[in-house]
């Protein structure tokens, strides 16, 4: 299991990036509110990660704090809850926001996210509740940011691509439709917003 990797971020392309440790580049694939918390490109990070095998790929999860790395391996356990739900389910909402959901039984709220109907909402809830007991009143529970060292040499240039576009590919790979992506992504868009704006407005216009 790779439970923390620190390296330097060379690559930044929503939801995902590439983190430079030693030498070798590791994809890794955030929740939006860990992607946030990121530094620039050539920066170096500490990142707490989950590793995912499957029989058709390997995939690499990271978070900029150990509660929220809990919290996604709760929600895969889960019925009905991969890893990539899981991701989108805390691109939507913070922990702590999560948390009080299903605390509060809140159906409404979770079935906002995509990939996450009314069955799957009271699953959530059902499974999850006794779990979650009294973290949602745990005021370390919020994003920390991450550690922070120091300046990488040799970062990679990711291809250039409109914030428009970047802030569009990111919320399809999150799960949602293109044409949902599409429409709240144009809604929003102004000429000085960064793709990093767009998708938190543009999330947060759908939830």
């Amino acid at each position: 299991m790779i439970a923390q990797l620190i390296g330097t971020i060379v690559e930044k392309i929503p939801p995902e990036i590439v983190l430079d440790v030693n030498g070798v580049g590791y994809e890794i694939q955030l929740p939006m509110t860990s992607f946030y918390q990121l530094p620039d490109v050539s920066q170096a990070v500490t990142l707490f990660t989950h590793f995912v095998v499957r029989e058709d790929a390997q995939l690499l999860f990271g978070f900029v704090d150990r509660l929220e790395r809990n919290l996604f391996r709760v929600l895969i356990k889960a019925n009905g809850v991969g890893p990539k739900l899981a991701c989108t389910i805390l691109s939507g909402m913070s922990a702590k926001q999560f948390v009080s959901a299903v605390m509060h039984e809140d159906i409404t709220a979770l079935v906002k996210m995509p990939g996450v109907g009314k069955k799957t909402a009271e699953r959530l809830v059902v499974e999850l509740k006794d779990r979650l007991s009294g973290l949602d009143e745990l005021p370390n529970l919020s994003i920390h940011k991450p550690m922070i060292s120091g300046v990488g040499q040799g970062a990679i240039l990711a291809p250039v691509m409109s914030p428009v576009n970047e802030a569009i590919s990111a919320l399809v790979a999150l799960g949602y439709k293109p044409s949902q992506a599409e429409s709240a992504v144009k809604k929003i868009a102004t000429e000085d917003a960064t793709s990093e704006k767009l998708i938190r407005d543009s999330l947060k216009s759908m939830v």
